[in-house]
């Protein structure tokens, strides 16, 4: 019984570290994920040709938040032509839940077609190259709503702490 009891214990135990840890990795250190979306811009800064997000030694170079919330990278206002729709909201709007309460674990695909939870999603053509370390098909994310630019979610990876812009492709 008391072997029983042990092996049990130790399990507990693994099973216990691995959530953690998994939980718990944002760049060595613990997971944040923000309480809320990024603010509308309240006066927009024009979108340099080849911007860099590496504001602080050990800081990703693309755009990220900060532990007090701050969402770095996102203050080029409605009028980026980045992010211009025609049609926005073309696929219809995401319906799964928004911010800390809705972690997403994603199932598949790469940056052109993504999902999870029955949902699917493509990042935007100039966000790209600031997804190129995300792991597709484990990486857990959360999704925000995007102030600035109609048609446009934010999708926040809790490993990395960085965030794209994602265009919901329907269900």
């Amino acid at each position: 019984m008391r072997k029983l009891l042990t092996l049990l214990a130790v399990c507990f135990l693994f099973s216990f570290l691995a959530l953690a840890q998994r939980r718990g990795e944002v760049g060595g250190g613990a997971a944040h994920i923000p309480s809320r979306g990024p603010e509308p811009a309240r006066a927009p800064h024009p979108a340099p040709e080849a911007p860099h997000f590496n504001d602080k030694a050990d800081h990703p170079d693309a755009p990220h938040v900060h532990s007090n919330g701050k969402w770095i990278g996102h203050d080029t206002g409605h009028d980026d032509v980045h992010y211009h729709l025609d049609h926005s909201w073309e696929h219809g709007h995401f319906t799964g839940g928004f911010g800390r309460g809705h972690v997403w674990h994603l199932a598949g695909g790469g940056p052109n077609r993504f999902w999870f939870g029955g949902f699917y999603f493509s990042v935007a053509p100039y966000d790209i190259g600031f997804c190129g370390d995300w792991l597709w098909d484990s990486d857990d994310i959360v999704i925000y709503e995007d102030p600035d630019h109609d048609g446009w979610y934010l999708a926040y990876n809790v490993r990395l702490g960085t965030y794209v812009h994602v265009m919901y492709m329907g269900a």
